[in-house]
């Protein structure tokens, strides 16, 4: 059936470009305006009409707030009138979160990222959705787990009558005049939650920016890796993450790692903060840093802490 319906818009989008050539030649009209029309007769033959990045207008700053929850992860990205969410950290983290992001004036986010179902990501999702702040569309992988965190998330979705969607390997969609890929299909593994997280890439003009979650070096391998301009470090700087021949491929500028003050892990671990080192990135942690705000004008990037090193 779906083939059929294809065939019939070509076919129809085919009868036009006949109609509209004729038309020119009847009305004399130039190259330029043909041009104009055949485009238009292409698009009713796709159906689509395709948007990158690189035909979004830079408009205005895009601001990335890396917020300081901790031992957890929590980021909120702005371009006008547009938000998203990616995490919101462990579950007494919920309310300052909701804080921080109606303090930036925000009363509706465009999409609310739980990048995988571990306490320190979605801890504070469900205070965000019960909030009075309007939620467009959730993205979480698909695989589920029992514990009370999972299923305050999954309540509080069900309570505002939204859904889920699990977003694949090359899904895009648009953030104020920034574009956004899913980088890798979660791998479901039960024993290894990490393994599931979304990533995601952000283009915004001439800069782009690499969203990892907890991802991990098996993750990592499954793709080549575009050069970034800021990456958010998988998995809070830990080892299992940022392999050389994944940093080596993104040769971040700058680096983010998300970590709490003396935490119990001992992240971020030194292994990564040299393999960092040793391809010339600017590292910015939580821990030592506070919140990060990092501010794009499409060209160039500027970044403020809220607490000197």
């Amino acid at each position: 059936m779906s083939r059929r319906k294809k065939s019939s818009k070509k076919l129809v989008g085919s009868i036009i470009g006949i109609i509209i050539l004729a038309i020119a030649g009847i009305f004399g009209l130039n190259q330029e305006s043909i041009n104009e029309f055949l485009e238009a007769e292409n698009t009713l033959n796709t159906g689509v009409q395709e948007v990158t990045a690189s035909s979004l207008p830079v408009d205005g700053n895009l601001n990335v707030y890396f917020i300081d929850v901790g031992q957890a992860d929590s980021i909120l990205i702005t371009n006008n009138d547009s938000s998203m969410l990616i995490d919101a950290g462990n579950n007494e983290d919920g309310e300052d979160v909701v804080n921080f992001i109606k303090e930036k004036g925000i009363t509706t986010l465009d999409y609310v990222v739980g990048t995988h179902p571990h306490e320190d990501h979605i801890g504070g999702l469900d205070d965000v959705i019960n909030s009075d702040l309007e939620i467009g569309k959730v993205y979480m992988p698909e695989i589920e787990t029992t514990t009370k965190t999972f299923e305050d998330v999954i309540d509080a979705i069900s309570n505002k009558n939204l859904t889920i969607t699990s977003p694949k390997k090359g899904d895009t969609f648009i953030l104020g005049n920034a574009s956004l890929e899913v980088m890798t299909d979660s791998i479901l593994d039960e024993d290894n939650l990490n393994l599931s997280s979304i990533t995601l890439y952000l283009k915004y003009g001439n800069n782009s920016f690499l969203f990892m979650g907890d991802a991990e070096a098996d993750n990592e391998e499954t793709r080549d890796w575009p050069k970034v301009d800021l990456l958010k470090v998988g998995h809070h700087g830990s080892s299992t993450s940022s392999s050389e021949k994944f940093l080596n491929e993104t040769k971040p500028t700058y680096s983010i790692i998300m970590a709490g003050e003396g935490n119990s892990y001992g992240l971020p671990t030194e292994e990564t903060l040299n393999k960092l080192q040793n391809i010339g990135s600017t590292i910015y942690r939580t821990d030592l840093n506070g919140t990060i705000t990092v501010t794009s004008d499409g060209e160039n990037i500027e970044i403020i802490t809220s607490k000197n090193q």
